[in-house]
């Protein structure tokens, strides 16, 4: 059986895009089983996810999101700004704004000056809700002075302790603030935490270097998918756990390896994600 696919990046995370809208046979895939062999960059395709574009009874396009290792995920900031891209190349919708269904819910992207912004939500403070277990004594106030959450929660990890933030920007965030990131052995360190007792559906972890209250570096190392060049909800997660620490701004931009985002966190309490979404070939593979 031939599948055909678009391969697309956002800031160099890339993904294979499975339209199932033109092709309805391809709603049916199994993905959790075929992503692991279709993002294998030496025996398949290559990407760090596999996108799938359907129909969906609550908004105008479904998107689900399967990462390298075969394991389905809530939300992709970058590859819901791919998606978005993709139904408007196709004329799939004429709509300025689209309301997408996701995991996390209806995220609304929207073409603005030839990139994509995307309402990526509000933040989610309580551990609960991320999720994060640690005890009720270790946890701070939260944003509105009521709730606990978990801000430079001390996490050792081998032979070194980190302060971590978390949060849910839809999917789980673990945000380390470090002076120099160029220099932080990621891949190391990534899955570990990544994978630690704490979190029971695993993390992404954000390492970031505060440049000044506009910029900041970062790198991310994704669950499921290992460190990628761009992260959109991780720049997301980031610049909220920057301002709740009074490190930056609430305009900022995020410097990645792949490239720069742009991240607001508006006084409506929702984020603001502006960035690129690029189409780099189609195909088909026989499974």
């Amino acid at each position: 059986m031939k599948l055909p696919f678009t391969k697309m990046h956002g800031l160099g995370n890339d993904f294979i895009l499975f339209d199932g809208i033109s092709h309805p046979e391809l709603t049916g895939l199994d993905l959790i089983s075929l992503s692991p062999r279709l993002c294998n960059r030496r025996f398949g395709i290559g990407a760090d996810q596999v996108l799938l574009l359907s129909p969906s009874n609550i908004a105008d396009f479904r998107m689900r999101i399967f990462n390298a290792d075969g394991s389905e995920v809530e939300m992709c900031g970058n590859g819901i700004r791919c998606l978005a891209r993709y139904i408007w190349d196709r004329g799939l919708s004429d709509d300025n704004i689209l309301n997408i269904e996701t995991l996390a819910g209806i995220v609304r992207p929207e073409k603005v000056d030839g990139l994509v912004r995307v309402d990526m939500g509000m933040p989610v403070f309580l551990p609960e809700k991320i999720p994060v277990e640690i005890g009720k004594e270790l946890m701070k106030e939260g944003i509105d002075g009521k709730t606990l959450a978990v801000i430079d929660y001390p996490l050792k990890i081998e032979d070194r302790e980190f302060e971590i933030t978390c949060l849910s920007m839809g999917n789980p965030h673990t945000v380390i603030f470090v002076d120099k990131v160029e220099d932080l052995p990621v891949a190391y360190y990534g899955p570990i935490i990544e994978r630690h007792g704490i979190f029971p559906k695993r993390t992404n972890v954000e390492f970031v270097e505060v440049m000044n209250p506009s910029e900041i570096r970062m790198r991310v190392w994704e669950r499921g998918s290992g460190e990628t060049l761009a992260c959109g909800t991780g720049a997301s997660a980031s610049v909220v756990a920057a301002i709740l620490k009074g490190l930056t701004e609430g305009d900022v931009i995020v410097h990645l390896l792949g490239g720069d985002l742009q991240i607001n966190w508006s006084q409506d309490d929702h984020v603001y994600m502006t960035g690129p979404a690029e189409e780099v070939f189609e195909g088909n593979i026989e499974i």
